[in-house]
């Protein structure tokens, strides 16, 4: 009787010693941290993007470890859809996406020589564009602050027109500016704003 009480704790000792093991394991450094992509190439990226990013890493990083050891609360593997994990884990999904806005420009970045692009590709970006824009106008006008894939579009544009503003897809002051040189340059009213009048010149 004694040795089977004795196997029994051993059992139970062995299931929580596993259990708190796969705890430190799923939440050690090697395997919460975001990884940093091999094909990112540091050198030849803009040094206030590459500073961008990698704070962006960091708090992705430290909101999911203080996450778990605040509230343990795993947000990458939920474990139920309370309103508190539900809005832990929109969260943590937010910044993700933070990451992989800064990530994709990155690696864009990271090729050594980009093939110029023929007319037909050219054409074709111009219409994706277009659509993008008049998807909804009055919401893409820009404002100071905001990022997206069509700031991103429309400062390679003002750089191709001889401005030479950091290619980020933020929209901040030195793309306002250009983009009211523009207008200026082009005799359209120059408010600094996306309009589709300054949209057709700036497509030409």
């Amino acid at each position: 009787m004694k040795q089977i009480i004795i196997f029994l704790l051993i059992v139970i000792v062995a299931i929580l010693g596993y259990n708190q093991y796969k705890k430190y394991k799923r939440f050690s450094f090697s395997e919460y941290e975001y990884k940093v992509p091999e094909s990112i190439n540091a050198k030849k990226a803009d040094r206030g993007l590459l500073l961008d990013y990698y704070e962006a890493v960091e708090a992705l990083n430290g909101y999911v470890i203080t996450q778990w050891g605040a509230q343990e609360i795993d947000v990458r593997n939920p474990a139920n859809d309370d309103d508190e994990i539900v809005a832990a884990v929109s969260e943590y999904r937010k910044r993700l996406a933070n990451v992989k806005f800064y990530e994709a420009q990155l690696m864009e970045l990271s090729t050594t020589e980009k093939p110029k692009m023929d007319l037909s590709e050219q054409e074709e970006k111009i219409g994706l564009i277009k659509k993008m824009f008049y998807s909804d106008p009055s919401g893409n006008t820009l404002s100071l602050g905001e990022k997206s894939a069509l700031i991103y579009e429309i400062q390679w544009f003002l750089n191709q027109k001889g401005d030479s503003i950091r290619h980020d897809g933020i929209f901040r002051e030195e793309t306002f500016n250009s983009l009211r040189s523009f207008e200026e340059k082009n005799q359209l009213y120059p408010d600094g704003k996306l309009d589709a009048l300054t949209l057709e010149y700036l497509l030409k």
